[in-house]
């Protein structure tokens, strides 16, 4: 399966029909943007199942501004329409692997209550 285009016009529906969905945030002008786009679109090939996104920080920058996105190339993973990562800096195809690894074991009913923990400001709800 190919990259997706995310838009702020498409991302609700993206995300909605997705359980899980990795964003690669990135830029033409970014140097290390283009060195991480091979190793990205290889995993997509790798894992159909997933939803690969790409957000062009310049196009959509309503998008990158939601995600608080200070340094590109960014990749954030969204599970279940919650945020389960996000780090700045174009990553080996080994940690990328690692990464879609560790996101896929997580428990999304314990993200779920951790969330919701943190949003009542650390009290259990």
């Amino acid at each position: 399966m190919s990259t997706i285009e995310l838009t702020k016009d498409n991302f609700e529906e993206i995300v909605a029909d997705n359980d899980f969905v990795l964003i690669d945030f990135w830029a033409a002008w970014c140097g290390p943007c283009r060195s991480f786009g091979p190793v990205y679109e290889a995993a997509a090939e790798r894992h159909p199942d997933l939803a690969f996104t790409k957000v062009d920080t310049e196009a959509q920058q309503e998008l990158a501004a939601a995600f608080e996105i200070q340094s590109i190339p960014t990749l954030a993973i969204i599970r279940d329409r919650t945020l389960v990562f996000a780090q700045p800096g174009a990553l080996p195809e080994s940690a990328l692997e690692d990464v879609i690894g560790q996101a896929r074991e997580l428990d999304m009913d314990e993200v779920r209550k951790s969330v919701e923990a943190a949003q009542n400001g650390g009290q259990e709800a």
